[in-house]
């Protein structure tokens, strides 16, 4: 139950109303919206300031992979506050935490990717890759590798760079981005392949796509793929076997960089705290990781480089060059100290270990909702899934944006005890690493009732016949 029972739910809504602009948020509602005001958790559970207690299926956002309210993570993070709550990373400037935790996660890195650079979340990870590609080849000698080839689909961030080699359509509003140097390839969704393809032969096309934009700009002209191993906000999108290992193979036949932005699919989530070479059987030029790092608890976000590319640009043909890209808050002692805390918690938990063995039990379970009439998929891997809602299950036909259907869900979820990701016609679940299969089940029933719950509204307001 909640620790904290004086919380004004009205007055919270109106200063919200007042003074926060949210991320993503829809501006047509903005000062009339009644937000979902979270407001305590513990476990995998969250409270909302009117008592509702759900099993938080987003993890956060896909983030808290080590559950709610760990008193060893809070008392990390305050002893390292007392310690040293800040310091300049800047040039010659380290502190203990961010050293051992740069070490520590060397010991999981695959491959020669054994240095990292700390950033301060996700978006900024691949921002600073995206940027350390282009130092690279600038210093290396090859000024015209500029391009960067990417996917429809895909998300990498919401700076401006990491933003521009996403590929959400649903993102893209009335936003600028670069476009003279990003290119973006179809999606490589298995369930939306063309009537009659193999999953074979729509891996082949799919690979095919990237080698023909390789030789289209040339060769020389590309700098480098960045992929997310499954396309996760984009509806956890599933790449047809083998993908990953033929793009893989593709760029190292033309000299392209491979990125795998492991921001969602790392620490654990996959089953491994990196998923590239044990899952997918890549060792990527560079990962981006951030969100499970520190299991949301503070932000921090981190790209680590293989030595093979590092050390060519810190020979003495490097004095009195720099790289001049960070920030203020890179490598922070604090995010890092619970950053070592938390890959200290998933260790001793085994909770790689635990989703690896529980997870073909979430995923089986909620198979079970292909059942409903509107369920037109149910796919993922391990504890990260989509349901994608449709209207006619042959055609995969999507219901139209104004019938609300994520939204619809997302509200008769939360009764029944269950906190969603609605995205248009897509459920989203990612829920902490430590849910147990006592706890699936309930999740899977509250889904159950909310889809049921949100056909029978379409039903009734004679949108839909089922």
């Amino acid at each position: 139950m909640l620790r904290n029972l004086r919380y004004d739910t009205e007055s919270l809504w109106e200063l919200d109303r007042e003074h926060i602009i949210h991320p993503w948020i829809e501006l047509g509602s903005a000062k009339t919206r009644r937000p979902l005001v979270v407001a305590e958790s513990e476990g995998v559970y969250v409270y909302d300031t009117n008592g509702q207690k759900m099993i938080d299926g987003m993890g956060g956002m896909w983030c808290v992979n080590i559950g709610y309210a760990r008193e060893e993570m809070a008392q990390a993070i305050a002893d390292q506050a007392r310690r040293l709550c800040y310091y300049s990373p800047f040039g010659m400037i380290s502190t203990p935490p961010s050293i051992e935790f740069g070490a520590k996660l060397a010991e999981y890195t695959p491959g020669d990717l054994k240095h990292v650079f700390f950033t301060t979340g996700g978006s900024t990870a691949v921002d600073s890759a995206l940027r350390f590609v282009q130092y690279y080849f600038n210093f290396t000698g090859k000024p015209q590798k500029k391009h960067i080839i990417t996917r429809d689909y895909a998300y990498h961030g919401s700076t401006y760079l990491s933003a521009s080699v996403s590929g959400k359509p649903s993102d893209r509003g009335f936003l600028d981005f670069v476009s003279e140097t990003i290119h973006h390839l179809p999606v490589p969704n298995t369930y939306r392949r063309p009537d009659g393809m193999s999953e074979a032969g729509f891996c082949d096309q799919c690979v095919g796509d990237l080698e023909k934009k390789i030789l289209e700009l040339g060769p020389d002209k590309v700098a480098c793929f960045i992929a997310e191993p499954l396309l996760a906000s984009g509806g956890v999108i599933m790449p047809p076997k083998d993908y990953q290992k033929r793009t893989f193979d593709i760029c190292r036949k033309y000299d392209v960089l491979y990125i795998s932005d492991e921001v969602v699919t790392g620490f654990g989530r996959l089953g491994h705290i990196f998923a590239s070479e044990p899952v997918f059987g890549i060792v990527p030029d560079i990962i981006t990781s951030a969100k499970g790092l520190t299991s949301g608890y503070v932000p921090l976000g981190a790209f680590f480089v293989s030595d093979r590319l590092y050390e060519q640009l810190t020979g003495p043909e490097s004095k009195g060059k720099m790289f001049t890209n960070g920030f203020t808050y890179s490598a922070h002692p604090v995010a890092c100290a619970a950053g070592l805390k938390n890959l200290e918690i998933i260790e001793r938990e085994n909770l790689c270990g635990h989703v690896q063995e529980l997870g073909p039990y979430f995923q089986e379970q909620m198979g079970t909702l292909r059942d409903l009439p509107m369920v037109g998929d149910v796919r993922g891997s391990h504890l990260m899934v989509c349901v994608e809602c449709v209207t006619d299950k042959k055609a995969k036909t999507p219901p139209p944006a104004e019938w609300e259907v994520g939204m619809r869900i997302w509200r008769h979820a939360m009764p029944h005890g269950l906190l969603i990701r609605p995205l248009s016609h897509l459920v989203i679940l990612s829920p902490p690493l430590i849910i147990n299969k006592i706890q699936v089940d309930q999740a899977v029933a509250a889904l159950r009732k909310a889809i049921e719950a949100t056909m029978d509204d379409l039903v009734r307001e004679g949108l839909w016949s089922a």
